[in-house]
């Protein structure tokens, strides 16, 4: 099982060393043809502004619709889940729309606000304990009626899912927590049974 991290901006790396303490072959992402031979994807946190600049420059947008049409899952967490969502507001931005979610960038506040709490997903159907870092964290406003919330921060759902799209409003990789990581890593694994092997 090969997952490949975006690695054009933000914390690609402990992003990489969280997949790797899953047991998961992990790649750094720079090009769109690279994209080609993974199982699954994280785009990171950073700024989605400049996140969503080097995705045109590199033109990746093409390559991230394949990758999705096919099935294959993505993981976005903080500025990787406002790139992922359906519609962005505070500004409203483009979206490559793979979520039914609608977010509000910055919503916590600024980078003092950052905050971290302890908090439960629902895993597999089971409750499970996760730590939380948030950082100039987006707010999730809406779910879409085929999203399903799988962790909460007060009222507002904080990790969301549908179908092979998976989405973080906080940091797991900034944490020893590999919970999400692991949830992740079964999402790509159930979701290449069955699918032609791609080439390596």
């Amino acid at each position: 099982m090969k997952i490949g991290v975006l690695a054009l901006q933000g914390d690609f790396v402990r992003h990489r060393q969280a997949l790797e303490r899953c047991g998961a072959t992990a790649v750094e992402v720079r090009k769109p043809e690279e994209l080609d031979d993974l199982d699954g994807l994280i785009i990171p946190g950073g700024e989605s502004t400049t996140l969503l600049h080097l995705m045109e420059e590199w033109n990746f947008v093409p390559a991230l619709e394949k990758f999705h049409a096919e099935g294959r899952p993505i993981f976005g967490t903080c500025a990787g889940l406002i790139v992922l969502a359906r519609d962005v507001a505070n500004p409203r931005q483009f979206s490559l729309g793979f979520i039914d979610v609608g977010v509000e960038r910055n919503a916590y506040g600024r980078q003092r606000e950052s905050f971290e709490a302890p908090g439960t997903a629902v895993l597999d159907g089971q409750p499970t304990p996760i730590e939380m870092v948030f950082i100039r964290a987006p707010r999730i406003r809406r779910l879409g009626p085929e999203v399903e919330a799988l962790a909460r921060q007060g009222e507002d759902p904080v990790m969301a899912r549908q179908g092979t799209v998976l989405v973080a409003t906080f940091h797991p990789e900034l944490t020893d927590d590999s919970a999400v990581h692991h949830y992740f890593c079964e999402m790509v694994r159930l979701a290449s049974v069955g699918r032609a092997p791609r080439k390596r």
